[in-house]
């Protein structure tokens, strides 16, 4: 946590200077990579997903989006799916898919506080929750999701099966590129979270168990438009 906090206080710094951060002998300043070919990094990404226990799927076309996450609802025997607003892409068409389906649809959206804390309960009582996140690292396996009224942190940490959408130009190299393109506005104003595998808790032993405190599986769809 301390690292996280040094970087995004080096991207605040250097971006209302216009000038490159300054060094720190106690937190080396990380070096920003090149973006790189993108199916490099996907490539990247999907190894080092796969490493802590999740799944890459694609990449796929914008209009194979729907049928893709219904065959993964099918394979997660899901009978109930949160769906939040997508940053980029639109969910709306997916959330339509899986209803036809037969799959119940909670769609998440700006509530009140009287209704949150019934919104909250949906959540954790869903099968899953789709997601799009802002960003994914590469070299990590990490996605990068900023929280909004109509796609809140609960989404992506409730229910037992978490399905999350990236485009492929959202694919960033390493957590500093991630961070100075989100840039220090939006990383005060929202809150951030990186998620990294699905959920594991490790007892005593030493035992990895998981999904005890946050999704048991995570599927990360890439999703690559035909005019990109």
């Amino acid at each position: 946590m301390a690292d996280l906090q040094a970087i995004v206080a080096r991207v605040k710094e250097a971006l209302a200077s216009g000038a490159p951060a300054a060094s720190n002998h106690s937190a080396p300043r990380p070096a920003l990579q090149p973006n790189g070919h993108r199916a490099e990094l996907v490539s990247r990404f999907a190894r080092e997903l796969e490493a802590v226990g999740g799944r890459t799927i694609g990449p796929v076309a914008p209009e194979e989006l729907a049928d893709g996450v219904a065959a993964l609802a099918r394979e997660r025997g899901v009978k109930s799916i949160a769906v939040g607003e997508g940053v980029l892409v639109d969910l709306s068409q997916v959330g339509k898919t899986l209803n036809e389906l037969g799959i119940e649809v909670i769609r998440t959206g700006r509530v009140d506080a009287h209704t949150r804390p019934q919104l909250r309960t949906q959540l954790a009582q869903a099968d899953a929750g789709l997601a799009e996140a802002d960003y994914a690292i590469a070299s990590t396996g990490t996605l990068a999701v900023l929280s909004e009224e109509s796609r809140p942190s609960a989404l992506t940490l409730l229910p037992p099966a978490s399905l999350v959408v990236v485009r492929i130009d959202r694919m960033k190299p390493d957590l500093a590129s991630a961070l100075t393109t989100l840039g220090c506005a939006a990383l005060e104003s929202q809150r951030l979270t990186l998620i990294t595998g699905p959920s594991r808790t490790a007892d005593i032993e030493k035992r990895i168990v998981m999904g005890v405190h946050g999704p048991k599986s995570l599927d990360v769809i890439v999703v690559w438009p035909r005019d990109d």
